[in-house]
């Protein structure tokens, strides 16, 4: 962080202090928000964290979850006055402040210092303090970073290392994804030193399923991924209906975009959903292709070189044409890159 002795020097007095997450939290920015949250209470600062909306119930078993403060849930204005009476608000896992709904004004109207903990490209540089590093393998390496830099590793107990531990585990595919280098198992390993636990988060997040969502990945499997060999893509659509038909709930059509890219020869993975309010993509990439720049240009989105997000006002089935009718434009380099 740049200004890191400002930023240590304003932290010597106890701050009102907010973190908010980017809208339908991942492990990621739930486990480093949580993670932040306890450090700096331990440090004497009043720290509440704000969600834009619900996440998926295989991460609500993090310490400190029965405190967040879901907004979609709450009044307008319990969120405004939390925000306006905040004398430091942490931005986490998000670099634009739209990826907060309606608390993005009310963040960028706040007199309160701002701090962005991000690793997602073209940040908006709306913060006072800046922790941000796009090489980063998650925004969970970067607050372990912040609290080393505040010289404060000592504080690290097994529920800071547990809610780290899994943004940082499923930021990089369980250590499987090209963004794993040796400082990330670096870090994995002082937070298992600290108090986390593999076993028990990798079981708690990848291997607690409801019946209704293993029924919903082997439809999806069988019944709706589709590839494209002439351009090297796999996408999955489903509708609404389908949805409601197997009870989908926050976070069970996480991960189904990634079954895609396991099909040998396949560089593109898509999935389009139908949320109702707006039409979502994910988007998984391999090697050059860059899906971020693919979201930007089309789809509202962006995020990551090889994994993104987008969304649409349009029908889902303008949506799938939309797409189908780009790849086109993208087909040399799914080809030859």
């Amino acid at each position: 962080m740049e200004k890191i002795q400002d930023f240590k020097e304003y932290l010597k007095i106890p701050r009102k202090t907010v973190i908010l997450t980017h809208f339908k939290p991942d492990a990621d920015a739930l486990g480093s928000s949580l993670g932040l949250a306890h450090y700096l209470k331990k440090k004497g600062h009043p720290t509440l964290v704000i969600t834009p909306s619900d996440y998926p119930d295989f991460i609500a078993w993090m310490p400190g979850n029965k405190d967040v403060m879901i907004h979609q849930r709450e009044k307008f204005e319990k969120s405004a006055k939390l925000i306006s009476q905040a004398e430091l608000i942490f931005c986490l896992d998000f670099s634009c402040l739209s990826r907060i709904n309606d608390l993005g004004e009310m963040v960028r109207k706040s007199s309160a210092k701002k701090v962005l903990i991000d690793h997602h490209l073209e940040p908006e540089h709306f913060a006072d303090f800046e922790q941000w590093d796009d090489t980063a393998a998650s925004t969970a390496e970067l607050v372990f970073k912040l609290i080393a830099d505040l010289g404060d590793k000592n504080l690290i107990d097994a529920d800071i290392a547990d809610c780290l531990y899994a943004g940082l585990m499923t930021d990089t595919g369980s250590f499987r994804h090209s963004n794993t280098s040796g400082q990330v198992f670096q870090i994995a390993s002082e937070l298992v030193e600290h108090g986390a636990d593999p076993y028990k988060v990798s079981k708690l997040i990848y291997d607690t399923n409801t019946l209704e969502r293993l029924r919903l990945m082997g439809y999806v499997l069988s019944e709706k991924l589709q590839v494209l060999p002439e351009y090297r893509t796999a996408y999955i659509v489903l509708s609404a209906e389908e949805l409601k038909r197997f009870g989908s709930q926050t976070g069970d059509t996480e991960g189904l975009v990634n079954y895609g890219l396991s099909v040998k020869g396949v560089k593109l993975s898509v999935l389009i959903s139908d949320r109702r309010e707006n039409i979502k993509l994910s988007l998984r990439s391999l090697g050059n292709f860059s899906v971020n720049e693919m979201a930007r240009a089309h789809f509202d989105g962006g995020g990551h070189r090889n994994a993104a997000g987008g969304q649409t006002t349009l029908t889902l089935e303008q949506t799938v044409k939309k797409f189908l009718d780009i790849l086109p434009l993208y087909k040399d380099q799914l080809l030859n890159d």
